[in-house]
């Protein structure tokens, strides 16, 4: 299987690529796959290009391949002004527009990284509509890392379902039924509404 990284880091070293790699090394440690970095920094230049010239660099162009291509996806962005950065909007904005159906379908995992944890709502406010938008499956759990989440508890975990979930979609796995009558070891115990009515009338 195939995954493709899209990293929208602009110094170097980047937490947004950092987190990107972790995103990318905990889903190969749960699935066979082939990873490739896309670093829309270095694209920047043809990312403007394809919005007056009409068409990809070739750079640009590879880069689109690579996402079409894809088994499962793993996004990742800064965060300014509480949203996604321009180049990264771009890059799929271009596309979208070259091939609106690249991401049709296809699992994608999506992180972002920021100075605050009070944006961490960027993940269901801004690249979870975006990515709906673009037709895509987004894995439930997003994975924000503010400045104090690196090395404190809580970053791992979120990595390591994040992760799972991709692998299984990119899979096509999903979690094994269980037997009839049988139900699972945490599930809610199912009370009629009838009952619990009749639970509450005054005795006389």
């Amino acid at each position: 299987m195939k995954l493709v990284v899209v990293s929208a880091g602009l110094s170097v070293p980047s937490s947004t690529r950092l987190l990107a790699d972790r995103l990318a090394a905990a889903t190969a440690g749960r699935a066979p796959v082939e990873v490739q970095v896309v670093e829309l920094r270095d694209l920047a230049v043809e990312i403007a290009h394809t919005f007056t010239n009409g068409f990809p660099g070739r750079n640009l162009a590879a880069a689109f391949d690579a996402v079409a291509a894809a088994d499962g996806l793993i996004a990742v962005t800064p965060v300014f002004s509480a949203s996604y950065s321009g180049l990264f909007k771009s890059f799929f904005d271009a596309l979208s527009v070259t091939d609106e159906n690249a991401l049709a379908g296809k699992p994608v995992l999506i992180g972002a990284t920021g100075g605050t944890a009070r944006h961490s709502l960027v993940l269901d406010h801004a690249l979870r509509p975006l990515f709906a938008y673009l037709k895509a499956v987004v894995v439930p759990t997003g994975v924000y890392a503010a400045s104090e989440d690196w090395g404190a508890e809580g970053l791992d975990g979120r990595i390591e379902r994040a992760a799972a979930e991709l692998a299984t979609l990119t899979g096509g796995l999903s979690a094994a039924p269980e037997p009839a009558g049988k139900p699972a070891d945490d599930a809610f115990e199912v009370v009629p509404f009838e009952e619990r009515l009749a639970a509450l009338r005054p005795t006389g």
